[in-house]
């Protein structure tokens, strides 16, 4: 027999994600009425029981948005009748107005609405934005001062302003009236401004209750022209700026943002904003017409061009290669460039702004992969034996840019699944960071839970920012620490995969995926569905690009085999996969040489749950004989060091043996002379089945 452990030689991956798949109950019956009730698909009707919906009104409302009522924004926000009026006011006494915005993509794209729409009113206005690097996020002194200088009479601050106590008191000291526009959480002191327009501060029940920085923005451009009168030409340029915004800040995809994102997607490829059109080019979307009889395929020449989308845009096209181009140069670049680009009417200028946006925009990726590599050296060395235990990670180090560290806590967060907490020192006595939480942790009542420590600070549920004397670092560690594990159970530390529903490959197909259109436009509290296969064969995998593996994967249905590609973005770490693996996935559709194919894209994999449950605890001895192929073959599960080997013998003594989750295995008559095979090809693949079943193993 052989003796060798199969694990001393196979070359193996080094561990597949660590994640907790919630599979939602599935309620076919109550699917299929709804279904009928509501003239969808059944799939469609249990995704958006998933989504809680339960009635066929609910169900009507989400699928049709335009057939909604809403409120007036004038009865949801109370200080939107003030903030009118102080802008009415201000626009027919030439009265100078001041926006001071944010350097992130929702700040900016708010900033340039509001100039946008002001001026196009007759305004007197101008902005400021105060530095990233410098000064962090929000208004501040200095901008004040210098705005009360400049002779501005009112200050309008957009995404930002509600945490800002004393700049707001001192705005109001010299004499100047200030709206607050913004949507982040609601601090204990709210500051002395004339308006507040927050949505955070309305009726949970309302429709505006998500909105983004930008949603507020838009709410009050919007209602400001109509109460002039002027709506016309205004609404578009604002609706593309409102849907640019919202994305690229992940605001929910609910309430009014479905409604008016799913308008303004479809209205974005033909829009007459000069930077929007110069964003599309750059950014390589290609827009096809309709696919129809006579349908016409409308394209933005780039022969770089990765995106067609028919008939509108979809959020990953903003989400993806739109929303990245804007906010790299609110990370490492001046956001002036952004404010002009989605401000000019010149197609030339827009072209050279949106050409420094692609340039900042690779550097940034550079500069990310950079950080993130060194974050996972740091904290492989420091913290991860600890990890468990302190149910949170706070990474410092010098010589990191501020402007990127936000996005390597992203990638933190889903390498480690704890909350993330990184910094980096300004100079020796100052450190400024941004955190980034999981489902089950608070970011903005951890960081208000460490207020003590910390200079300034804000945020909401998934993500903050903050700054603090560097002496208070371990302090706030530990604080931190404490804050984690009150709030976080170890089952928390794995991330949650929610997955719709179980689907087998050979119901992927276009129908399936225009179905699935009904859901659109998807994002943040309304994800894309995401769908699992259980036992698929790995039947072709291959490393592309930084880290990508690139797949086939195969499903055998009453004997026939059904194949589809997929790809798993930054999955290299998980590289070779099993042969036999469950896998959740999204659809998407890919676009090569004019041919449309449905292709998969992996988001969580793990062992056939069967086969981990049988390896885990197998009867041993425990040894059968089959037939396969008219062959005659004993097989069983034998105790190996730690681990449980199948081993299938055939009647000239050759022996099979392999462990779970192994892609390769052994075979022949010993250990001495046995050669490495790959397990998951077809012929190797096919009699590890038949001996499972054998066993007892529901393959």
């Amino acid at each position: 027999m052989l003796d060798r452990s199969v694990s001393e030689s196979s070359k193996q991956p080094r561990r597949l994600p660590d994640q907790r798949w919630q599979i939602y109950p599935q309620k076919p019956e109550f699917a299929q009425n709804l279904a009928v009730m509501t003239n969808i698909s059944p799939i469609v009707s249990q995704l958006l029981i998933n989504r809680g919906m339960e009635t066929p009104e609910q169900i009507q409302g989400f699928l049709n948005p335009e057939s909604l009522v809403l409120p007036s924004p004038l009865e949801d926000f109370p200080d939107l009748a003030i903030s009118l009026e102080l802008l009415q006011n201000a626009i027919a006494s030439q009265t100078k107005i001041a926006i001071c915005g944010d350097y992130d993509a929702d700040g900016m794209t708010s900033t340039a609405l509001l100039l946008r729409s002001l001026r196009t009113l007759g305004a007197q206005v101008n902005y400021a934005i105060p530095s990233r690097m410098h000064e962090g996020y929000g208004i501040n002194n200095r901008i004040v001062e210098e705005f009360h200088s400049e002779g501005v009479g009112l200050i309008l601050t957009v995404d930002n302003g509600i945490s800002a106590f004393e700049p707001v008191a001192r705005a109001r000291e010299l004499g100047l009236a200030v709206i607050i526009t913004d949507h982040h959480d609601i601090p204990q002191k709210l500051p002395p401004a004339n308006a507040i327009l927050n949505p955070k501060l309305i009726a949970e029940s309302s429709p505006y209750r998500g909105v983004a920085g930008v949603g507020v923005a838009y709410i009050l451009a919007v209602s400001l022209a109509q109460q002039l009168g002027e709506t016309k030409g205004l609404i578009q340029p604002m609706l593309a700026l409102f849907t640019l915004g919202t994305i690229a800040d992940l605001a929910p995809l609910t309430g009014v943002n479905r409604r008016w994102v799913k308008r303004g997607l479809q209205h974005l490829p033909k829009s007459n904003l000069a930077g929007v059109r110069a964003l599309i080019q750059v950014g390589g979307v290609q827009v096809r017409g309709d696919q129809g009889v006579g349908g016409v395929e409308e394209k933005i020449p780039d022969p770089k061009s990765k995106i067609q989308n028919p008939k509108s845009l979809k959020p990953e096209d903003i989400g993806f290669r739109l929303g990245p181009r804007i906010n790299a140069i609110g990370r490492i670049g001046n956001p002036q460039t952004v404010i002009e680009l989605l401000t000019t009417d010149d197609m030339g200028v827009a072209l050279e702004l949106a050409k420094q946006c692609e340039q900042t925009n690779t550097s940034r990726q550079l500069m990310c992969e950079q950080i993130e590599q060194e974050a996972i050296a740091y904290v492989e060395t420091e913290f991860v034996a600890s990890l468990q235990k302190d149910r949170v990670l706070v990474v410092v180090q010098p010589n990191w840019h501020h402007g990127v560290i936000g996005i390597v806590a992203s990638r933190l967060v889903e390498r480690y699944g704890v909350p993330v907490f990184i910094g980096t020192y300004e100079d020796e006595e100052h450190i400024r960071g941004s955190a980034r939480g999981i489902p089950e942790f608070h970011v903005f009542e951890a960081l208000e839970y460490c207020h003590d420590l910390l200079g300034k600070f804000g945020g909401h549920k998934a993500a903050g920012g903050f700054s603090l004397p560097a002496e208070n670092l371990q302090v706030l560690r530990s604080r931190l620490i404490e804050f984690a594990n009150q709030c976080l159970e170890p089952q928390h530390l794995k991330p949650l995969l929610k997955i719709d529903a179980e689907v087998n490959l050979n119901h992927i197909n276009q129908q399936l995926y225009q179905q699935l259109n009904a859901l659109h436009p998807c994002g943040m509290d309304n994800p894309d569905p995401i769908f699992w296969t259980p036992n698929v064969q790995v039947v072709e995998q291959k490393i592309v690009g930084k880290g990508h593996i690139k797949l086939t994967i195969a499903q055998t249905i009453d004997n026939q085999q059904y194949k589809i590609k997929a790809i798993a973005w930054r999955w290299g770490d998980y590289f070779h996969l099993p042969p036999r693996v469950d896998v959740a996935y999204k659809l998407r559709e890919n676009y090569f040489n004019g041919n449309t194919t449905i292709e998969l894209e992996l988001i969580g994999v793990r062992l056939p749950i069967q086969l981990q449950q049988f390896f885990a605890s197998p009867p041993i001895p425990s040894t059968t004989t089959f037939e396969y192929n008219q062959r005659h073959y004993t097989c069983g599960f034998y105790k190996n060091g730690i681990e449980a080997e199948l081993r299938i013998k055939n009647s000239e003594g050759k022996v099979l043996a392999m462990q779970t989750g192994h892609i390769i295995g052994l075979l022949g008559t010993n250990r001495q002379n046995a050669k490495e095979i790959d397990i998951s090809q077809p012929q190797y693949d096919n009699i590890i089945q038949a001996a499972l079943q054998a066993l007892g193993v529901r393959s």
